[in-house]
């Protein structure tokens, strides 16, 4: 139970950041200048991160790729960042592809695009 207050108060951290960059920068920007305010405010804040974390896809036992995830957080939260007209399906796909792949518990999708930000939080039921 630990755990999962401890995920649960990082995630609203990242939401409260992903927030604030919003609100100061709006929507309307492509995703790697919300991707650098949002940097910013991790230092800022001294929040252990990765940007652009690699994980690894494996097809049965051999590794066939490698994917990009906006950020890893705290070695804990993964974090993909959207700037579209909408969450669609497919994002909610791809995220929980690499919750599964990396072998992660907890993932936020963030859409910039939008006049209100959207986030969705999605778990793995590994």
């Amino acid at each position: 139970m630990k755990e999962e207050e401890e995920i649960n108060r990082l995630t609203e951290k990242i939401i409260g950041f992903a927030i604030k960059v919003h609100k100061v920068l709006g929507p309307g920007f492509v995703e790697k200048i919300f991707e650098r305010a949002l940097i910013y405010e991790f230092e800022k804040a001294a929040i252990d991160f990765q940007n652009q974390f690699q994980v690894k896809i494996k097809y049965e036992e051999m590794k066939i790729g490698i994917q990009r995830v906006d950020f890893i957080i705290e070695d804990t939260v993964l974090l993909e960042l959207k700037s579209a007209s909408r969450i669609i399906p497919v994002f909610e796909a791809q995220l929980l592809s690499y919750l599964k792949a990396s072998g992660k518990r907890v993932g936020l999708l963030l859409n910039f695009g939008r006049k209100r930000l959207e986030i969705r939080r999605m778990v793995n039921q590994l």
